[in-house]
């Protein structure tokens, strides 16, 4: 086993019990596989095939339009924390939200015109706990759909990301409204 495979076991098992504290107090689901042509519900695009870190999120009594929970994204800046705090506000109580671990992952960027890429990796076993990660914001890397989140449930990883790749860290709580829309109007 990998020092990432380690980190990533870990993560999962200190963070399974402290997210159904933090999300509603029903047992956790296990995220999913978000392969097959799956539409973002936040914007419509397809997820795996633009780059960047995917996501989910499974509610309590809730579910989105169109299919049983999750809910899924391809993107985290435009896409999943747009959908989660909006519903957040309306009352909607989460039991889980998954986010792609780049730290669980031996990667590499891609580069499309010039520019770095994160890959987009679906499989369920490359999601963490989103409330456990440490997020990369305002690197040269992008998402698929430009300025991204990069999620790492390694806080060590995620500095040596921002030492390669630019940027500055934040936690999950520090993802606000404010911080979505000035990070992506840029």
């Amino acid at each position: 086993m990998n020092r990432r495979t380690t980190v990533a076991t870990l993560g999962s098992l200190l963070g399974t019990g402290g997210l159904a504290g933090c999300l509603g107090g029903s047992p956790r689901p296990d995220p999913v596989d978000l392969s097959g042509g799956k539409a973002d519900d936040q914007g419509g695009m397809i997820i795996g095939k633009h780059g960047g870190p995917n996501g989910q999120i499974f509610y309590e009594n809730e579910s989105p339009a169109g299919h049983d929970n999750p809910a899924w994204f391809h993107t985290l800046a435009f896409g999943l924390f747009r959908y989660y705090l909006r519903h957040e506000r309306r009352g909607w109580e989460a039991t889980a939200i998954y986010v792609t671990d780049y730290s669980s992952l031996d990667y590499e960027l891609d580069e499309r015109d010039g520019r770095p890429y994160m890959p987009a990796p679906t499989a369920a076993r490359t999601f963490g706990d989103a409330t456990a990660m440490t997020y990369v914001v305002e690197s040269e890397v992008n998402g698929g759909m430009g300025p991204e989140l990069h999620p790492f449930s390694a806080a060590d990883d995620a500095r040596a990301f921002v030492e390669d790749h630019g940027g500055r860290t934040v936690g999950f709580d520090d993802v606000t409204p404010q911080l979505i829309a000035a990070y992506t109007s840029r």
